[in-house]
């Protein structure tokens, strides 16, 4: 089961990018994530990152960086019993590169992953579009240098 959101953001991808892959600064632009916890020792966020991310009314998961395209996004993966879960997220250049359009998503699978996901896709939908307008929110104060 996918949940997925797509927004316009007044900066550029590489704008978006950065403030993304500040995973540990992600709880002070959206309400949606408690804390995130590096467990690969720090450094700049690449392929096989792990992290330990934990959200109101979610279980705290260990997640793996498992795609990654500098300037442009990444995903996540997490596995539990009879489930997994891909965070997406993604920008690419809109309007000639001084926009972005960014698109967040998470898909549920195995059989409880897909019962998970039905059951809680109000807070899926509500969780993605409260990231979305965070993050636009952060990226164009960046980009206007107000943050």
């Amino acid at each position: 089961m996918q949940f997925s959101i797509t927004t316009e953001v007044d900066a550029p991808p590489e704008v978006v990018f950065a403030v993304l892959v500040e995973v540990e600064r992600w709880p002070e632009w959206t309400p949606t994530v408690t804390s995130v916890e590096r467990l690969d020792g720090g450094g700049p966020l690449a392929l096989g990152g792990r992290l330990r991310i934990v959200q109101p009314k979610v279980p705290p998961a260990e997640w793996t960086v498992t795609a990654f395209e500098p300037g442009r996004g990444f995903r996540l993966f997490s596995r539990s019993p009879g489930a997994t879960v891909e965070a997406n997220h993604w920008a690419e250049p809109a309007a000639g590169g001084s926009r972005s359009r960014v698109t967040l998503s998470v898909t549920f699978a195995g059989f409880l992953g897909r019962v998970i996901g039905w059951v809680m896709r109000g807070l899926n939908e509500r969780y993605l579009a409260d990231e979305a307008a965070g993050l636009k929110r952060r990226c164009e104060e960046r980009a206007r240098g107000t943050e």
